[in-house]
């Protein structure tokens, strides 16, 4: 008695539908379609492995050129850092001499501490911070701290008529501002103005480091 499909179970038809889709693909790998496929699908994977070992390789140069650029940077900061440093060894050396000769004349101790003074002045603007102490020019926001308001006669208002505190320093190198004193209208001239809009009041002395003002004596 002949068999058919009929008369086979599940699983004798699933194993004879597996069997056929199996010599299917391997007629369609025979065929130059099929070859065809096989050599994209191979040229892709290679292209993808040499762009993944490009990116790779880009990886470890940027990591390389990170801590390279690292230690070059620490290695300028210690050099400028031992350049500061050596340049006050000479202000330390006079300050140890006139400590050594504390008991000589006292002119000569004055002399020899505005010697070291002088010293200590000139490093600070070797470094590229000069020393700003002039007296009778126009109150600069961008240079001076006002300090104290006074009234000066025969001096413009907002004028500087003394330093309270050496500046050190230009623009955007600037250590600290100059602290000092401005000339105000004199009191007359003050008491014309009361009322007036913008007055807040008669100027005030502050300390150092304390709220700003401008150079007529208005709170800031």
């Amino acid at each position: 008695m002949m068999s058919t499909d009929q008369d086979q179970g599940p699983q004798d038809a699933f194993a004879g539908t597996e069997a056929r889709a199996a010599g299917t693909k391997a007629r369609a790998a025979g065929t130059p379609g099929g070859d065809v496929a096989h050599d994209e699908d191979s040229a892709s994977a290679g292209r993808i492995d040499e762009w993944e070992d490009r990116w790779r390789r880009t990886a470890a140069d940027l990591e390389n050129l990170r801590k390279r650029f690292a230690r070059d940077l620490e290695r300028d900061r210690e050099a400028e850092r031992d350049r500061t440093a050596g340049a006050w060894l000479p202000v330390l050396d006079h300050l140890e001499l006139a400590l050594a000769h504390a008991d000589a004349d006292p002119r000569s101790i004055v002399a020899g501490v505005r010697a070291v003074r002088d010293q200590a002045v000139d490093v600070l603007d070797r470094l590229g911070y000069p020393r700003h102490d002039e007296v009778g020019v126009p109150f600069d926001p961008a240079r001076h701290d006002v300090l104290n308001v006074v009234e000066e006669p025969g001096m413009p208002p907002g004028t500087v008529v003394a330093v309270v505190r050496p500046g050190y320093g230009d623009g955007g190198r600037q250590l600290r501002p100059v602290g000092v004193a401005v000339s105000r209208p004199p009191a007359d001239d003050a008491e014309g103005r009361q009322g007036s809009p913008g007055t807040r009041g008669s100027a005030r002395e502050r300390e150092p480091g304390r709220g700003g003002r401008d150079a007529s004596g208005s709170v800031e």
